[in-house]
C-alpha cells in the first residue's frame, strides 16, 4: 500500500511533497486550460464567461506553482543519512526533513532531536550556516515563550550521534518537549 500523505516531521515528507505539489499544480493549470479551450470551441471566440473563469482559475494554480517551486528547492534527508540515524530513543522526539525559513536564509535540517531543555539537529547540507540557524531557532523559541532551551546544529554525523546518546540517557520527555516539538513543526515548511 502506498502512503499518499506523510506527516510533517517524518522521513520522506519533502520527497512526497515534491510529487503532490507537482500533481496539484499540473491539475490546476489543466482545469484552467480546459475551461478556456471549451469556451473558445463553444463560442468561436475567447470573449466569453468561461475565459474569465479560466483566468480566475490561474490564481490558485499560480499559488500552487509557488508552493511547488519552494518544495522543489529542497531535497530532504537522504536514505543513507536516515539509515545511519534511525535509532529508537526513548527520551527524545525525532523529526526529519525540517525546513526553516527566515528573512535572510532558509535552513534545511535532516534530523532534529527535541527534549525538554535541548534541541540538537543534523544537516548534511554543506551550505548550512549552523550559527545563523541556531540563532534563528533560539529566537523563535524565545518569541514563543520558551526560555533556557539550548539549540545545537551538527554537520558531523558521528558527533551528532554521540550527543543523541548522551541526551537520551539524561533527558526526559515532558510537556515542554511536546510543546517545543509542536512549535518546530509549526514553523517549518
Amino acid at each position: 500500500m502506498i502512503k499518499i500523505q506523510i506527516p510533517k516531521g517524518c522521513f520522506g515528507y519533502i520527497k512526497r511533497k515534491h510529487i503532490l505539489e507537482i500533481i496539484k499544480t499540473v491539475l490546476y493549470f489543466a482545469v484552467s486550460l480546459s475551461l478556456y479551450i471549451a469556451g473558445v470551441k463553444a463560442t468561436g471566440s475567447n470573449k466569453n464567461l468561461l475565459t474569465i473563469v479560466a483566468v480566475l482559475g490561474c490564481l490558485p494554480a499560480s499559488k500552487s506553482a509557488v508552493s511547488m517551486i519552494m518544495f522543489l528547492r529542497f531535497k530532504g534527508c537522504s536514505y543513507a543519512v536516515y539509515d545511519n540515524l534511525k535509532h529508537d530513543y526513548k527520551n527524545l522526539y525525532l523529526l526529519y526533513d525540517m525546513i526553516f525559513t527566515s528573512y535572510d536564509k532558509n535552513y534545511e535540517i535532516d534530523q532534529m532531536a527535541v527534549s525538554d531543555k535541548v534541541i540538537c539537529a543534523y544537516s548534511e547540507k554543506k551550505t548550512l550556516d549552523e550559527r545563523a540557524c541556531e540563532k534563528h531557532l533560539s529566537d523563535m523559541l524565545v518569541q514563543n515563550g520558551f526560555k533556557n532551551i539550548t539549540v545545537k546544529i551538527f554537520k558531523d554525523i558521528s558527533k551528532y550521534q554521540k550527543r543523541l546518546e548522551q541526551l537520551d540517557e539524561s533527558a526526559e520527555l515532558g510537556k515542554i518537549s511536546d510543546a517545543v516539538r509542536t512549535l518546530m513543526l509549526e514553523i517549518s515548511l
